[in-house]
């Protein structure tokens, strides 16, 4: 590669999202050939793509989202877009109400306490116990948390994406382990635990349990900003 091309390529906004969108091609390809398995998961293999791409290119990370960040733009769209979904399915969730909040509420505060009392267990430092409390929210959520706790946003968005990619990967064999094979039960485990990355998982599995998903990961978010900060006081006072 001459030095003219490689500059292009560091500077450029362009590389950025083609490097996305070839990664997403690719792992949607594999996931496809090996019939959606957990470990095939688009996310999970979208992600490793990237990373060999921008080591073997030399690329920080900075340069890649200078593209990327359009990408990013998107998802506010697709995350109102859930609402579509879930509109069709307005029944169901009449009668599950209760159920499905009383799960997001437990669901929520069992996840913040869990990451900090685990990583409190393991002598970790305080800044990576405060990233580590909003793992189960939506990134945006999850960062504006974890800085207003005393973390770090950065540090906690990698956990976040390394919680859905588990979330993803395991939601499903676990629940047909467990001989739970409702949609509803599904997609609200998955969107309480895994985020958007566990809600894109089951919405290849099934419109209903991506639908869940979506309102599961929603309110999620909600729960945790307002949980976490108190509960993270109250645990490490």
């Amino acid at each position: 590669m001459t030095p003219t091309l490689y500059e292009w390529l560091r500077q450029s906004p362009l590389t950025g999202i083609f490097l996305t969108l070839l990664a997403y091609r690719v792992a949607l390809s594999v996931s496809r050939r090996y019939h959606g398995h957990p470990l095939a998961n688009t996310v999970l293999v979208g992600a490793g793509l990237l990373i060999v791409s921008l080591l073997a290119l030399g690329l920080s990370f900075d340069e890649y989202f200078r593209g990327a960040s359009f990408i990013q733009f998107l998802l506010g769209p697709v995350t109102v877009a859930l609402a579509i979904p879930l509109y069709n399915n307005l029944a169901r969730l009449k009668r599950s109400a209760f159920a499905i909040l009383s799960s997001i509420v437990v669901g929520s505060v069992t996840g913040v306490a869990s990451a900090v009392l685990i990583a409190v267990a393991f002598d970790m430092p305080p800044q990576i116990v405060l990233s580590l409390a909003p793992r189960s929210a939506t990134t945006p959520i999850a960062i504006g948390v974890a800085e207003a706790i005393g973390g770090i946003p950065t540090l906690a968005a990698a956990f976040v994406i390394v919680t859905g990619i588990i979330g993803a990967v395991l939601a499903k064999p676990l629940l047909t382990l467990l001989r739970m094979n409702d949609d509803v039960v599904l997609g609200v485990a998955t969107g309480i635990a895994a985020h958007g990355i566990g809600t894109a998982r089951v919405f290849q599995i099934s419109e209903t349990a991506g639908a869940f998903a979506g309102l599961a990961m929603g309110l999620t978010g909600f729960v945790t900003a307002v949980v976490a900060p108190l509960l993270v006081h109250f645990l490490l006072s």
